[in-house]
This record gives structure tokens, C-alpha cells and sequence, in this order.
């Protein structure tokens, strides 16, 4: 890690806007835990918390696509800054909850910070080139895996002990207090001007839908990550349902074990910064590669019983994650136009996020029927396949003559 801290230092701008993401991420985690907690308290059933899980996916539907559409239009810093300050009002408004009568404040405000969150997300991604040197954009793609480590190590394991010591509400200022710090740290950033003029009004012509269809046209890695991340995401669900099954029903952990295991997500993230920062080229084929070992650890979790080995699966599998994550999205970085990123950014996160609340119903579905063990190996296999077939894919002359990364 001793890298990834000079290249924080040395990358002034991106600092401050990592440590707001930080500060923002783990305050959104330390409430989420509380909100679901609370639910189960005053209702005693599932009911509502899947109801809750269910709001938080509609407005990346909604709000994704306008949320790179006003990325492309205006400024970035702008939009940051005042997403997180509306999103302080609804944080504080859990406070007003005291029971099922209150349950409707849950949802609403469920629904506006999940849409902010769709709205924040795609001009924050689509401002990092502009904020850091272009050789520096793999290590900083790598970083941004560390912080989403820092935030489930920060946010989901020490959110649920904050919340049990300390009582919800705590957790409701932290966050409250958490967005109006982000906000503050981005005021302070001197975010570039928009590229020339002329690229402006081109990128105002026509819908996103067309914008999105124009740049994956122009170029086959693109074409290539966008069916990646859409198999990628309908298989994802399996992983976001199992991880709190395999605690709780096959290794009898319990709340401990589900933040455990959020915790091994997050070590493996903050570990792959070491390896992911090495990378020079061959970006396309490393992540296909990191991809079928994630599957790989995938398949040999719903193979193990023994805890320690689930906990280091889990590592594994996060770690591959992260490498892999930062490799796509460097060359998405790279390949997509300025003008256009946070267009694609936005629908891009869309399409993943639909399929991912697809992909989390089914499997909660299939597991009805077939063992958590079962489902697990089948998603661990079905990465290896469809990582080797990409693979096929990029070695063919037809994909090198078009061009890869």
C-alpha cells in the first residue's frame, strides 16, 4: 500500500475526491446496516426489508441514465457537491421512524438516497480522467477497488457493531454529518473546464440511447466489456445472496459471520491495489483471466466447510474481483470519448444494477429449490466458461484487427 499512498500524494486532485468517496461510502454503509436492523425490530419479519432492498434498485433504472446525461451537460463538481447535500435531509429523516406507522418514511428516503447515489456515481467515475495523469489511470482504477474495501471493512463489518453499541440513530448523524463532509472535501477540488466548445454542443445533440449505440460502435473492446458486464452482473446476484446464506445457514455465524465475510470482500479489494498496479498492457486479457480465477475461488467456496477457508475464498475471490474491475474500467476510461463518458457511465451502471436485482431475485428464488452449495458451484462455473469464451473471442484475427487493448 505504500505505492498506492504516494500516488495519493502525488495525485492532488483525485486525493481529495478518494477520501470524499471514502467518507461518503462508509457513512451510506453505516446506515444501511441500521436501517435493515431497524426494520426487522419494529416489523419482526422479512417482509420489509426486501420491500427496502427492492426501492434502493429502482432508481439506478430511473436515475442512472440521467445522471450521466446531466454528467456530460454540466458541471461534474456541481453535481457531486449538491447531490450529497440533499441526501443529508433524507439520511436525518430515519430519526422520525418509530413504527410500522412510520414505514413509508423508510421507503421515500430509501428511494431519494438511492437516487442520488444513481446520479453521484457516474460524474464521479467519468471526472477521474480528467483529474489524474492518463499513465496513472490503471493504479488510480486499482485505488478505487481499495476504497470500496475501506467502505465494507469501515462501513458493513463496523457498521453493524456501531449500531448494536451505540444504537441506530448514531449511525443515522454519522451519516447525516458523513455526506456533509464529502460535499465539503469536493467544494475544494478544482475540477478541469469542459473540453472544447464544440465537443460540448456535439454532446448535446441527440438522446443517450444513441450516444450510448454511437460509442459502442466505434470500438470492439467496448463492444467486448459491455456483453462482459452483462453476464457478469446477471451472475453477480448469486454471490450478493450467497454471501449472507453461506454465514448464516451453512455455517451457523449468524450477523458475525455475514460481517466477516463482507470483511474478507473488503481485504481481498485493499489487496489487489498491489498487484493491479504493476499492470502496463494486456488489460483486456488480464481481467478475462482475473475473471475465470474469481470464478475459480467461487467454486472451490461452495466446496469447503471449514470457516477459515470460506474467509480466504472470499479474499481470493474479491481480490480477482478488484484486478479485474480495474483493468475494465481503465480501458472503458480509455476508450470512451470525455465528451461522453458519464453518458456511458450512467447507462453502463443501469444496465448492471437491473440485472443484478434480476439476478438477486432469481437466485433467491432458485434457492427454494436447490442448495446454497449447489447454486454456488454453478455460478463459480459459470464465470470459468464465460471468461474462457471471451477469451476465444479477443485471440480470433477478426477482434486483434479491430483493435485491443
Amino acid at each position: 500500500m505504500g505505492l498506492g499512498i504516494s500516488i495519493i500524494r502525488e495525485e492532488k486532485l483525485y486525493r481529495r475526491l478518494f477520501f470524499a468517496g471514502v467518507v461518503n461510502g462508509i457513512g451510506d454503509r453505516f446506515s444501511s446496516v441500521a436501517v435493515l436492523a431497524m426494520l426487522l425490530h419494529i416489523t419482526g419479519s422479512g417482509m420489509a426489508v426486501g420491500v427496502t432492498l427492492a426501492i434502493r434498485l429502482i432508481p439506478s433504472l430511473l436515475f442512472g441514465p440521467i445522471g450521466g446525461w446531466l454528467a456530460d451537460r454540466f458541471s461534474r463538481k456541481a453535481i457531486l457537491v449538491i447531490t450529497d447535500l440533499i441526501r443529508i435531509v433524507f439520511a436525518l429523516s430515519f430519526l422520525m421512524v418509530n413504527g410500522k406507522e412510520d414505514l413509508w418514511i423508510v421507503y421515500v428516503s430509501s428511494f431519494v438516497l438511492a437516487a442520488g447515489e444513481a446520479i453521484y456515481a457516474p460524474a464521479r467515475k467519468s471526472s477521474i480522467p480528467g483529474l489524474v495523469k492518463k499513465d496513472q489511470l490503471v493504479k488510480i482504477n486499482s485505488l478505487e477497488q481499495v476504497m470500496v474495501g475501506i467502505v465494507l471493512i469501515g462501513g458493513a463489518f463496523s457498521g453493524g457493531i456501531v449500531s448494536s453499541i451505540f444504537g441506530a440513530n448514531v449511525t443515522f448523524w454519522f451519516n447525516a454529518v458523513s455526506f456533509l463532509g464529502a460535499a465539503l472535501i469536493t467544494s475544494t477540488i478544482a475540477f478541469p473546464k469542459k473540453n472544447k466548445e464544440g465537443k460540448a454542443n456535439e454532446a448535446k445533440k441527440g438522446n443517450p440511447l444513441s450516444t450510448f449505440k454511437k460509442v459502442v460502435l466505434m470500438s470492439a473492446p467496448i463492444q467486448l466489456l459491455l456483453f462482459c458486464e452483462i453476464i457478469i452482473a446477471s451472475m453477480n446476484g448469486i454471490d450478493n445472496v450467497l454471501i449472507s446464506v453461506y454465514a448464516v445457514k451453512e455455517y451457523q455465524l449468524g450477523d458475525v459471520g455475514v460481517g466477516l465475510f463482507y470483511g474478507a470482500l473488503g481485504i481481498g479489494l485493499m489487496l489487489s491495489f498491489s498487484a493491479a498496479n504493476r499492470l502496463r498492457k494486456n488489460y483486456l486479457l488480464t481481467g478475462l483471466i482475473c475473471l475465470m480465477l474469481e470464478g475459480t475461488f467461487l467454486f472451490l467456496l461452495s466446496r469447503t466447510h471449514l470457516i477459515v477457508i470460506a474467509f480466504l475464498m472470499f479474499c481470493g475471490a474479491a481480490f480477482m474481483t478488484g484486478i479485474g474491475n480495474a483493468c475494465f474500467d481503465t480501458i472503458l476510461m480509455k476508450e470512451i470519448p470525455e465528451e461522453h463518458q458519464g453518458t456511458m457511465f450512467g447507462l453502463l451502471a443501469t444496465i448492471g444494477n437491473t440485472l443484478l436485482g434480476i439476478s438477486m431475485f432469481l437466485s433467491g428464488f432458485v434457492l427454494q429449490y436447490l442448495a446454497p452449495r449447489s447454486l454456488g458451484m454453478i455460478g463459480g462455473i459459470a464465470y470459468i466458461l464465460v471468461a474462457i469464451l471471451l477469451m476465444a473471442v479477443i485471440s480470433t484475427k477478426a477482434f486483434k484487427r479491430r483493435g485491443t487493448i
